[in-house]
């Protein structure tokens, strides 16, 4: 079948039959009812969802010459060839959210804040600032194609000058943003990073107190000769190993009871009155920790790192000794690295790693202090956790894929 020419397609008249593109199956001009030289491009097919037949409109000709009309229909074409409906596709997309400029996002989200603020100023405060500074800049850009630069932009006329109303811009800036992840538009807050891109505000110091943490490249390495060849009996060995897997709080893993266990899940729930902000914080648990956690099975009925004398909880000071005792070296000159310093490492090596913060800080059960922002968390992104904690079990204890044993655990005999 010849390709349909525009001299063909010119000369075609009121009433005529479809002229068939010639190249893609179903394809057709179909002329217009009242006006020469002019039709409708048609591609006809049978859904692979409903086995019916169907027509997809593809524009009119000329706006739509020959060549796009089949590179359209070729794109159709491959859809259905993957068991895709073309036009099923389109009503999903065209029902979906578009997303929003930030300045309709900043007053659809002042509208939803509005009615629970009982101070009428502040609330016309809220959005004055934003209309005065950030609008002009970024008022009209889509939201998720906002970056930390365009906040930086923002920020920056008035970041020394006016201190203080800077930070509540700042704080309005990364509400508006929090609210647009909250409901999908955006996969960041590029307002978490826009102090690296200003300068230090006058009265404000960088804080440089921390628990002295081991580097996270060299973690892996402390537990293969450390960690990784202790049997099931070196209780405090263990609970260190599960701490680090887990990323998890001394008192928290000292004081893990079995109640709180789910092996056939792979969930530890820890209930909120063991929890430092007193929430509910769900654990995903790394092929690694599960099978630390069988090894645990029979050692007490209810501690999982029970004490080997006394068969209570874990002394606080029992995993600092440890840590003494193997000299295990920190980033802090001649500090030894702590047990909460491995949670520094398993947040830089998030970060190093490419995954998102809110993640990473839920994975660490830290409070948001924004309260805005914290209203809109209103979930702990568990199974999103789970492939990055994984990716870190396999970090600290490489599993042979051949074997599917991990590299470094010694076998246990049953």
């Amino acid at each position: 079948m010849a390709l349909i020419t525009d001299a063909k397609a010119r000369t075609i008249s009121p009433g005529s039959p479809p002229v068939p593109h010639g190249v893609v199956t179903g394809l057709a001009l179909f002329p217009s009812a009242t006006h020469k030289s002019q039709g409708k491009w048609v591609l006809r097919f049978v859904s692979p969802v409903t086995h019916k037949r169907r027509n997809a409109g593809l524009g009119a000709y000329p706006e739509v010459g020959i060549a796009m009309a089949g590179k359209l229909a070729r794109e159709m074409r491959e859809q259905i060839a993957a068991g895709q409906d073309p036009l099923e596709l389109k009503a999903a997309e065209a029902a979906k959210p578009k997303t929003p400029a930030f300045k309709d996002a900043a007053e659809q989200l002042h509208r939803e804040l509005k009615p629970g603020w009982k101070n009428v100023k502040h609330a016309q405060q809220w959005l004055n600032t934003l209309t005065e500074y950030a609008f002009p800049l970024i008022g009209s850009i889509s939201i998720d194609q906002l970056q930390p630069r365009h906040m930086a932009d923002v920020l920056r006329p008035i970041w020394l000058e006016k201190a203080e109303t800077a930070s509540r811009v700042k704080q309005r800036l990364h509400a508006v943003m929090a609210w647009g992840w909250a409901h999908g538009f955006n996969q960041a807050n590029p307002v978490d990073v826009v102090n690296h891109l200003l300068p230090l505000q006058p009265g404000k110091s960088v804080r440089v107190e921390h628990q002295p943490a081991m580097p996270w490249a060299k973690v892996p390495a402390f537990v293969k000769a450390e960690l990784a060849t202790a049997n099931e009996f070196d209780v405090t060995r263990q609970a260190l190993l599960y701490l680090i897997l887990t990323a998890s709080r001394s008192g928290e893993v000292r004081g893990m009871v079995w109640d709180e266990v789910n092996l056939q899940g792979k969930l530890w729930t820890i209930p909120a009155a063991r929890m430092k902000a007193k929430q509910v914080h769900r654990v995903p648990l790394s092929k690694q920790a599960v099978e630390l956690l069988k090894r645990q099975v029979g050692h007490h009925e209810e501690l999982v790192f029970p004490s080997v004398q006394a068969q209570t909880v874990l002394s606080d000071m029992t995993l600092t000794a440890l840590l003494r005792r193997l000299k295990a070296k920190s980033d802090t000159a001649d500090r030894v690295a702590t047990a909460h310093g491995f949670r520094s490492s398993f947040r830089d090596w998030c970060s190093e790693n490419g995954f998102a913060r809110d993640l990473a800080e839920r994975s660490l059960a830290h409070t948001v202090q924004n309260k805005v922002e914290a209203a809109y968390h209103r979930t702990d992104l568990l199974e999103q956790r789970r492939p990055m904690m994984q990716a870190w079990a396999d970090f600290i204890i490489p599993v042979d894929r051949k074997t599917n044993r991990n590299k470094k655990e010694p076998k246990h005999d049953k």
